[in-house]
């Protein structure tokens, strides 16, 4: 099988890449091990965060780093045995981490996140997948007075340099907007602009069948077959060998099995996270997506339940689950809002894949032609996914990029 382009992962970034390749007349294959959407992209808090223009950055005061170090929290956990094979990642995250950095890394970042309702609105549009999308924000609680107010001072911040639309509520409004909500918080940010998906992998699964209706063909193979062949790319896939001349490489958290490959030793690290569906109790309703700040863990009203996440867990990648994270955060979220019994048989676990400096990697592989990357976007996948697809199409077929994507070249990283 000959094509113009194979989208290797099948996740919303290689979703969205393979749609807009195929819009703009390339032949695609988009291949994965397993059904598209089914890793990373199936496993998150359902928000397009468009307020998220501050990437999260590692902690760096003392007596926070301290706390964290205990092990006991809900919004991070580690593995000890895995801190060595990441110390190096970890420091230069801590390293970027700093205020200057920070900041300049927001001001390189804003320009995706800007993007990232728009993209996703056209294709939302064209998979006719309206009715897996809600438009009225989501809520963030603080449960201190000391929060709450740098909080809102941050969201001023936001609004004024980013043009980022929030509602500061107090207590009372909060009761008002959840009336089933238990606990003590002192207010509250409505984030205005984001939108949230009722079903994740609903989303992507639309993605996969408008990508298909346009021309698109999907396929299961391994990433680890991919080779040269000439200047083409060939790889072994279900429908036998596959050869193109360009091959995109979204692989999210598995992105080094191909890259190492060819020589490319980028610093990519992973921040686990998990999730499980409840029930609610008696007549209880959750109106909102709503991060207990504080606490450490988001709760959504999906189509499968009440969807509550946790933070990262810095652990190898493919290590077994421990799931204590979501142990803590149930405690936390049952004594916050009346959640049933569990729906799923077991929590679920994803990889996010991560950069020192936060950003995503996009664009060309620095040796070789034909190759491109699409990888790193940490916890603003589902996010970033569209308009990563559209940028790197763009760039690939010789158009001129929606915006400037050099800040997150591949070569901030090469040798």
């Amino acid at each position: 099988m000959t094509k113009d382009a194979i989208v290797l992962g099948a996740g919303i970034v290689g979703v969205s890449t393979a749609i807009h390749l195929q819009r703009r007349g390339r032949q695609v294959v988009l291949v994965d091990r397993k059904e598209p959407g089914r890793e990373t992209s199936f496993g998150n808090a359902g928000l397009i965060q468009r307020e998220g223009v501050v990437p999260y950055g590692f902690p760096q005061q003392l007596g926070l780093l301290l706390r964290y170090a205990l092990n006991n929290r809900v919004d991070a956990h580690y593995h000890l045995r895995a801190l060595p094979s990441q110390l190096a990642f970890l420091a230069r995250y801590w390293w970027n981490s700093n205020t200057k950095r920070h900041q300049m890394i927001s001001r390189a970042y804003a320009p995706l996140i800007e993007h990232s309702i728009s993209e996703h609105h056209d294709l939302i549009e064209a998979a006719h997948a309206e009715d897996l999308i809600r438009k009225d924000g989501w809520l963030e609680l603080y449960r201190s007075n000391e929060k709450r107010d740098a909080e809102f001072a941050e969201a001023e911040r936001l609004n004024r340099e980013f043009g980022i639309s929030y509602e500061a509520l107090s207590s009372a409004e909060i009761a008002t907007a959840e009336p089933h909500l238990r606990g003590n918080f002192s207010g509250a940010l409505r984030w205005r602009d984001p939108w949230s998906v009722l079903d994740p992998h609903g989303l992507i699964s639309a993605y996969r069948r408008y990508f298909e209706s346009i021309g698109g063909r999907v396929t299961t193979g391994d990433a680890v077959s991919l080779g040269m062949s000439g200047s083409a790319w060939r790889m072994v896939t279900a429908e036998g060998s596959i050869e193109a001349e360009d091959v995109v490489v979204a692989l999210g958290p598995w992105a080094d099995l191909v890259t190492k490959r060819f020589g490319y030793a980028f610093p990519l690290g992973v921040k686990r996270g998990y999730h499980m569906h409840y029930a609610t109790e008696g007549n209880a309703v959750l109106n909102n997506w709503m991060a207990d700040a504080e606490s450490g863990y988001l709760l959504a009203p999906m189509s499968r339940g009440i969807r509550l996440t946790t933070g990262a867990e810095f652990a190898r990648r493919d290590a077994p689950k421990t799931p204590v994270q979501l142990a803590r955060a149930e405690a936390l979220a049952r004594a916050a809002f009346p959640l049933g019994e569990r729906l799923d048989p077991e929590p679920w676990m994803g990889a996010r894949p991560c950069t020192p400096d936060m950003m995503p990697i996009i664009g060309k592989a620095p040796r070789h032609n034909g190759l491109w990357f699409a990888f790193g976007h940490a916890h603003h996948g589902l996010t970033l996914g569209p308009v990563t697809g559209r940028v790197l199409a763009e760039l690939i077929t010789g158009e001129k990029p929606l915006i400037d994507i050099s800040a997150y070249s591949p070569n901030r990283f090469a040798p």
